[in-house]
């Protein structure tokens, strides 16, 4: 039996699609803020956080500056990695909790931060799709290319869903969502991203989610675990250089976007992962010393031989702090789910 909402869906759909108007398109909008926003493109495109973290000691660079097009497809390469357990551990816990998750939410709105390929979410929207739940599917990235093609996709799989991409950062999308219309919103942060925030950032992240949900609706995210030093160490350091490439690729973006003069060939990536603080942290390392430009930021950058830039940090987490964390922040943990060796967590939370 359809719901209303179900019903309604696909009555919309078909009218559409016999007014002439391809049907596929029908159940397509994609909108991006990253370039609507006069405020947001100046603010990122200003490079004032390359200037600062370049210019602090140690140096830094925002791991956002690892997206851009290029960049986006090397990390899709590295989720298929032998190495990278993250993703396929992930998706082995999605596959066996994805109807439990969908019968906990029943219809809703499914908005996804850092969408890229949507390869996990197949899982759910199986799942929604075999109990016969209506669905609005929300990709959240900076990618639009990637967005786009992953939609259409999507589109084509399941001929009953909409999509409706934003292409955002995560507090750009989550500041500007409108009402929905569904009878609820589950706010997804797979794959492990929440470890790239420090705390400070963490806490500021929690403050968009817990802004945006209303009483009862959902959040699903998922958590790396506390693991073996060398596993974690071997995932970031792949044999076949791709995580070498995705961090080099960031100099890359850097001289399109800003005009920087990094020579690839002077940097190495290396990967560390920090016991005391319970993090992978992922390096470039200068081979030598040098000077480097990037002339739309003005900027001239000193390095010495062997200095490094942090581009990124990778937290794993404690499966009951992660849980008391987010009760502190208004978010009840419905259910757990992990893998046989406690590699991964998925947490289904609502909002209080």
């Amino acid at each position: 039996m359809q719901s209303s909402t179900q019903t309604s869906t696909v009555r919309f759909s078909e009218k559409l699609h016999h007014s002439g108007i391809p049907y596929s398109e029908t159940r397509l909008h994609i909108e991006d803020l990253l370039t609507a926003d006069a405020d947001a493109v100046t603010e990122l495109d200003s490079g004032a956080d390359i200037k600062s973290g370049l210019q602090q000691v140690p140096k830094s660079i925002p791991p956002r500056y690892f997206y851009d097009d290029r960049g986006s497809e090397l990390f899709e390469q590295i989720c298929q990695l032998p190495e990278y357990y993250p993703t396929r551990t992930e998706a082995s816990i999605l596959q066996h909790c994805a109807i439990e998750i969908a019968r906990q939410t029943g219809s809703c709105e499914l908005v996804e931060l850092g969408s890229g390929s949507s390869t996990k979410t197949r899982f759910l929207l199986d799942a929604y799709t075999h109990l016969g739940y209506s669905l609005c599917y929300v990709p959240i990235d900076v990618s639009g290319s990637i967005l786009t093609s992953t939609a259409r996709e999507l589109l084509t799989e399941y001929p009953l869903l909409h999509v409706r991409g934003v292409i955002a950062t995560y507090e750009q999308a989550l500041s500007q969502l409108s009402p929905t219309e569904f009878p609820a919103r589950a706010i997804c942060f797979l794959g492990s991203t929440l470890g790239n925030l420090n705390p400070d950032e963490c806490d500021r992240f929690f403050s968009y989610i817990t802004g945006t949900l209303q009483s009862e609706e959902y959040f699903l995210l998922g958590v790396d675990l506390q693991k073996p030093t060398p596993i974690l160490e071997a995932a970031y350091n792949d044999r076949e250089g791709v995580t070498a490439e995705f961090n080099l690729n960031m100099l890359r973006h850097l001289n399109h976007r800003f005009g920087g003069h990094f020579n690839l060939t002077q940097f190495e990536h290396f990967a560390i992962y920090n016991e005391q603080l319970c993090q992978i942290e992922m390096y470039l390392r200068s081979l030598r010393s040098q000077s480097v430009v990037l002339e739309k930021l003005n900027l001239t950058v000193e390095f010495a031989e062997g200095e490094t830039i942090l581009t990124e940090i990778s937290r794993k987490f404690d499966l009951t702090q992660i849980q008391e964390y987010l009760q502190v922040r208004g978010l009840k943990c419905l259910d757990v789910w992990t893998d046989p060796d406690r590699w991964f967590g998925v947490l289904l939370c609502q909002k209080l």
